[in-house]
């Protein structure tokens, strides 16, 4: 069904531009004066995008952070304004041609009649499946401006919790990096020209030194070899991990890891308890929410938890016995939501819990980088002191023997 750019006047006399589809001019005529819109102009809309909009792969789709943005503002427009019109002005304001069009697509499903959640599926890799459930318990609820900005605050939290992980990891990580550089640079470019020195030498060079100067000589001769396989071995591993059954083993025992393990099931368990109090506060059923929060885990013992939490309760089982039972989350969570739902008030309950797992997360992961960060220090000095040490040692035997 082909798409028509129009532009028309209200019945309160404001002019309105848009898109609709329709099976021809006339039936796109004809919708528009069903909503009593004076149609100015009307013309077929081009169906190829605007440049900027598409990526190399495709049209772009809104990120994390291009959403949460749009739900703030929507949050505060539609307090004060019509619901057609806090669309098309955060439309025009945005400076990004994708997010413009994939707003402008919403908004065109909005002036055709729709609702703002069936609209909003015109974007569905934009505008997630658990997105627009909670708008549609707003529409059908009539707590549309109470449930955006529900949904502004969760999603900046989420967006938050993502930026600490980041945090957290961002700096070991390069940390650990550079140090591999450094010492692959000193094996492979400094320790060779020193020990040119020593050819001519007729005594034996000590242990240390000849152990540093073959793993020198075999980083020089074999680097090539030694990245082959390591590329190799991701090829391969990225390749086995698309098999269910190793990945499900592969993301068992990630959970298992000392430091990042933790990480994984705090995080997961902040943003699932954030989540769930969101959709209580919502009066979105559970089992709905959690079915589709669970297609958004990436951790696939995670995943079968969530689902198995489904069943739980769609067997009559409580939330609480539920989290209880999958075993992945923290005891904390499990008696906070079990006297949630005691007293009546699950959704503060869950979000207290969610503040408590994510300053949880903040003082474990401020207290792993203070001991991680020295621990890379140390064992870096500890290789270049070797270094310095295999380089040091002839000299002082030399030495020793022209004393003598």
């Amino acid at each position: 069904m082909p798409d028509f750019a129009y532009t028309a006047i209200d019945p309160q006399g404001r002019e309105k531009t848009g898109r609709l589809a329709a099976t021809s001019d006339d039936a796109a005529r004809a919708k528009l004066a069903e909503r009593n819109f004076y149609v100015v102009k009307m013309e077929a809309a081009q169906s190829k995008p605007s440049a900027g909009s598409a990526g190399l792969l495709g049209p772009k789709n809104l990120k994390s952070k291009e959403l949460t943005l749009f739900t703030r503002q929507l949050s505060s427009l539609v307090q004060v304004s019509p619901l057609e019109e806090a669309l098309r002005t955060i439309g025009q304001q945005n400076e990004k041609a994708h997010v413009r069009q994939r707003i402008g697509s919403v908004h065109s499903g909005v002036i055709e009649g729709q609702r703002l959640s069936e609209a909003m599926r015109r974007e569905p890799k934009s505008f997630p499946a658990l997105y627009r459930a909670m708008v549609s318990a707003g529409e059908s609820s009539g707590t549309l401006p109470d449930i955006t900005e529900r949904l502004a605050d969760l999603l900046e939290r989420q967006a938050e919790l993502r930026g600490k992980l980041i945090s957290a990891l961002a700096y070991p990580i390069v940390l650990a990096l550079v140090s591999i550089l450094v010492v692959a640079l000193l094996m492979i470019a400094v320790v060779p020209k020193v020990v040119e020195q020593f050819d001519d030498v007729n005594q034996q060079l000590p242990l240390v030194t000849r152990i540093v100067i073959g793993i020198s000589n075999f980083l020089a001769d074999w680097w090539w070899a030694i990245a082959a396989v390591l590329a190799v071995i991701i090829l391969l591993g990225a390749r086995a991990l698309k098999e269910p059954k190793i990945k499900y083993r592969f993301d068992g025992l990630l959970l298992r890891l000392p430091f990042f393990g933790r990480l994984l099931r705090d995080l997961h368990a902040a943003r699932l308890s954030r989540t769930l109090s969101t959709m209580v506060a919502s009066r979105l059923p559970i089992i709905e929410g959690l079915r589709l929060t669970t297609q958004t885990i990436h951790n696939d013992v995670l995943r079968k938890a969530s689902e198995d939490m489904v069943e739980d309760i769609r067997g009559g089982g409580s939330l609480s016995q539920a989290l209880k039972n999958s075993g992945v989350f923290p005891p904390m969570l499990v008696y906070m939501t079990s006297s949630g739902e005691a007293s009546g008030q699950l959704d503060d309950m869950l979000a207290r819990a969610a503040d408590y797992l994510e300053r949880e997360f903040d003082n474990f992961s401020s207290t792993a980088l203070s001991l991680l960060e020295p621990l890379i220090i140390v064992v870096l000095g500890g290789v270049v002191a070797l270094v310095i040490l295999a380089i040091l040692l002839p000299i002082l035997q030399l030495q020793n023997l022209a004393g003598l």
